[in-house]
């Protein structure tokens, strides 16, 4: 990820801006050294009904100039009259000095007592583990009041062990604006005021939904828009031909307006008129995600099982009775497996905070993928989730992979799974690769660098069909790229009982990159049907590792292995 502006280039404007404040003072006098729209924030921020403010601005506006002088009117008031910390929060630490820079010009032309500004080392402690500290340089000017300014460059995990009100510069750009904004929300309580300043990073971007849920009600956050035909309206380059010495006429701006635009191309629109670009940090788009949404339950069944936290303490009579409430689902699921086509799975494992996820994908004739099946499971047992899964791999017609998450937790259900269907074990030597069904994935940067990029190529091409499911949507849209790898971030989302940590998203990228697997049959020996379904088959064949299991039954058909009888 690119910073909003170089180095070079915010120095300069900020030096130009701080060199030139007297001769401005001089020339429109204080009360209107701050453009209308600068003006207006600072009134938004002093007003008792705004608590959290978000602006998104065009670039190289000075909105943040004007938000430093804020900063230093809350900072340099005395308590009683509603003086307070502020924290400034921003990317990068060239620009949290020169917002240090900034306060203490305004500081001088407010003639308000302040010391120099000065550098330190600001104690991150990790309130979880005190013993976990970390130093962040860190920027401040204290004050007569008692009060100061510290301008941070990266996002504290120690942000609520302060009291103040807290700034976020270029929130699109920080790493966990979530994560920040959760610290900086609990300032609230003491009157603290919160300010998220950005221009765009995407549409997808979490500052972005924001803006969006502030648009549409859903939140009641405040809303403040400057983009660059805005600021030009307030006088911004007639401020500029002030500062410059330049003289100002209608066509001169209208010539300098047309030189930015044609400067930033096509991303004027969103540097410059805070229009979001569908390209962000987001792996994949909404629209793109819903127009591939395009199968209903009905065609490829989305069952959700959750059990009471209790389960395993009561009796087995009704263990079996709470769980058989839901297998009727899965037997009528699995007899709408097309015995044509081929399919794969991908498993997500889990057990208490997030749900465990397997996702069946078919591969019909023209080699689209498509979710014939998705099963969550909420608070559901190890050897119910094996139980599950090998009535999906008996029933699944020409099963050719089947990938499981085995980083966690998953490396046992993957194990006994493999030990029953054989391990698929790949090696960079086609010769060596062993071609069981089971592969046991450890999921991490390596392994998202090769597997997600065929995945949204499948999006972008139209090459995979799901069922249209919001919670599915929600896991999709939570994938970003980080670093240049999609990933899951360790934010989850979803109510208290019911988060969720983008499982359908990781089990549909296992089950897409199990379709991909080059297909070998194994461990096959032809038998005929014997005349009893539910006589024992020929010890040979090898697909029980007890006599018990074949008790219950057990066929060929239509090419894959069917249970005539439930496993439970």
């Amino acid at each position: 990820m690119t910073g909003p502006i170089s180095e070079e280039d915010w120095i300069k404007v900020r030096q130009e801006s701080i060199a030139n404040l007297g001769h401005v003072i001089d020339s429109v006098g204080l009360p209107h050294v701050l453009l209308p729209y600068q003006a207006k924030t600072v009134e938004l921020l002093d007003s008792t009904a705004v608590r959290v403010l978000f602006v998104e601005k065009s670039r190289r506006v000075g909105e943040t100039w004007g938000i430093a002088s804020y900063a230093v009117l809350r900072a340099g008031r005395a308590k009683q009259a509603k003086g307070m910390d502020v924290l400034y929060v921003s990317y990068k630490q060239e620009i949290a000095k020169e917002f240090i820079d900034v306060c203490g010009m305004w500081a001088r032309a407010f003639a308000v007592a302040a010391a120099e500004a000065d550098e330190y080392l600001f104690e991150d402690v990790d309130l979880a583990d005190p013993g976990n500290t970390r130093k962040i340089q860190a920027y401040r000017i204290r004050f007569a009041s008692g009060f100061q300014i510290i301008a941070l460059s990266s996002a504290p995990r120690s942000l609520r062990g302060h009291q103040g009100d807290v700034i976020i510069d270029e929130a699109a750009f920080v790493d966990s604006l979530k994560e920040l904004l959760k610290a900086a929300l609990a300032m609230r309580m003491w009157g603290g005021k919160i300010v998220v300043c950005s221009t765009h990073n995407g549409a997808e971007n979490e500052f972005n939904t924001h803006i969006q849920d502030i648009q549409a009600g859903r939140s009641k956050y405040r809303h403040l828009k400057v983009d660059f035909d805005q600021a030009l309206l307030d006088g911004l380059y007639q401020r500029i031909c002030l500062v410059t010495g330049e003289e100002w006429s209608p066509e001169a701006e209208a010539k300098w307006r047309q030189e930015i635009i044609d400067d930033y191309g096509e991303l004027a629109d969103e540097e410059l008129f805070c229009i979001p670009t569908m390209g962000s940090g987001a792996w994949l788009t909404a629209p793109l995600i819903e127009a591939r949404m395009k199968l209903t339950p009905e065609q490829a069944p989305i069952l959700r099982i959750s059990l009471p936290p209790d389960y395993l303490q009561r009796e087995k009579v009704e263990r079996a009775h709470l769980l058989a409430a839901h297998l009727d689902g899965l037997d009528d699921a699995l007899k709408l497996l097309n015995p044509k086509w081929m399919h794969a799975f991908g498993y997500d494992p889990a057990r208490r905070a997030d749900p465990a996820v397997m996702t069946l994908l078919s591969i019909d004739s023209v080699l689209v993928r498509r979710t014939a099946l998705t099963i969550e499971l909420r608070n559901v047992p190890f050897a119910e989730q094996k139980a599950i899964t090998r009535a999906i791999f008996q029933a699944a017609p020409r099963l050719v992979g089947a990938a499981i998450d085995a980083t966690g937790m998953g490396m046992n259900l993957a194990e006994d799974l493999g030990r029953e269907f054989g391990f698929y074990i790949p090696n960079d030597d086609p010769e060596k690769v062993v071609h069981g069904l089971v592969w046991q994935v450890s999921l991490g940067p390596v392994w998202y660098n090769d597997h997600m990029p065929p995945l949204k190529a499948a999006f972008e091409d139209a090459a995979i069909l799901l069922t249209a499911d919001a919670e599915h949507l929600v896991d999709l849209r939570l994938v970003k790229v980080i670093r240049g790898v999609p990933s899951i971030p360790p934010e989850r989302v979803g109510e208290a009982g019911k988060k969720r940590h983008g499982d359908f998203a990781v089990a549909l990228a296992l089950a897409h990159a199990a379709s991909r697997l080059q297909w070998h049959e194994y461990a096959y020996v032809s038998v005929p049907l014997p005349p009893n379904p539910y006589s024992e088959p020929p010890a040979e064949r090898g697909y029980f590792e007890t006599a018990d299991q074949a008790d219950r039954g057990v066929r060929l058909r239509e090419g894959g292995l069917r249970r005539e009888r439930r496993i439970f």
